[in-house]
C-alpha cells in the first residue's frame, strides 16, 4: 500500500456538511460526484496532501444508508492507494482477510475500488483504491 488516499465520512446531508467542512478546513469542496451503482453522492476536500470524502446516501438500501441508520454520521472507511489492486486483493486474501468485492469496481474520483471486511480489520472498513488510467 502506498499511502492513505482518503478518509470517508458518512453524512446525512452533503449540502450541510460541505458548509461545515469548508469552515473547518478553510477550503471549499473541489469535486462532487454521484456513484449511482452504490447509491451514494460524494464530495471531496483536500487539505495539504490529505483528502476527505463525504458520502450521502441516495437510496434507502445503499450501504451508506444502512451505515447511517445503524451508527449515525461519522467515519465510514479509510482508503489506501495501491499500485495494483488485483495483486493487493490476492495478497490480502492470502493473508486471511475477507474481501467484500473480489473484482474491483468503479468508484468515485476516477478510482477502481475494493473493500476489506471490517470484521477482519479490527472493525475498520478498508477501501483499496487504484487510479484508473
Amino acid at each position: 500500500m502506498k499511502k492513505i488516499e482518503h478518509i470517508g465520512i458518512a453524512v446525512n446531508s452533503i449540502e450541510t456538511s460541505n458548509i461545515l467542512f469548508k469552515k473547518l478546513l478553510g477550503t471549499p469542496c473541489y469535486k462532487e460526484e454521484e456513484v449511482a451503482s452504490e447509491g451514494v453522492k460524494t464530495s471531496f476536500f483536500k487539505t495539504g496532501l490529505n483528502k476527505i470524502e463525504l458520502l450521502e446516501a441516495t437510496k434507502e438500501d445503499s450501504p451508506i444508508a444502512k451505515f447511517l441508520e445503524k451508527k449515525g454520521e461519522g467515519i465510514h472507511h479509510i482508503a489506501f492507494e495501491v499500485q495494483d489492486i488485483v495483486a493487493e486483493i490476492a495478497r490480502l486474501k492470502e493473508e486471511g482477510f475477507t474481501i467484500l468485492n473480489e473484482i474491483p469496481k468503479k468508484g468515485a474520483d476516477n478510482k477502481l475500488v475494493a473493500f476489506v471486511h471490517p470484521k477482519t480489520t479490527n472493525g475498520v472498513l478498508i477501501e483499496l483504491c487504484q487510479e484508473i488510467v
